[in-house]
């Protein structure tokens, strides 16, 4: 992957983290509209961000299983209590983990912990990377590697 793909993946993965984190505290009643505002008011072209929008996509259509998942593995964590950034980042990771198999798990994992860096607490790194390390030991796939699509 070249750089500027890299750049314009990393893009897209903050813009995801906005939108679900906002979408975390007051879902739209229009998806397809909020989409729209959101990225009328970004940096770059929409489809630049098409990458984000993928997975923004993607989360909220499996979020039942994702937050079932982070349920069973945020162990002595009540839901309700994780902050919403930190669940807009976990919720991001897992979706990638699990649903895209073009991404190997251990890129998710480090994006997650980046983005957490930038937007969350010092104290989160620790808490989303436990999550996220036990759900790799669960996906059974090579963590390192990418599946063909």
């Amino acid at each position: 992957m070249s750089k500027a793909q890299f750049a314009q993946r990393r893009d897209g993965r903050v813009a995801a983290l906005q939108f679900l984190y906002a979408w975390s505290l007051n879902a739209p009643k229009n998806l397809t509209d909020d989409l729209r505002v959101f990225f009328e008011n970004c940096e770059h072209p929409r489809d630049h961000y098409s990458f984000g929008e993928e997975l923004i996509h993607g989360t909220i259509e499996h979020i039942e299983d994702i937050d079932g998942r982070i349920r069973t593995l945020a162990q002595n964590w009540e839901f309700d209590r994780i902050a919403k950034i930190d669940l807009a980042i976990l919720r991001l990771a897992m979706f990638e983990m699990i649903y895209r198999k073009d991404i190997p798990p251990v890129v998710s994992i480090n994006e997650a912990i980046d983005l957490s860096k930038q937007f969350s607490n010092a104290d989160a790194k620790r808490f989303i990377n436990g999550i996220l390390d036990r759900l790799k030991d669960q996906i059974g796939r090579d963590a390192r590697r990418a599946d063909a699509g």
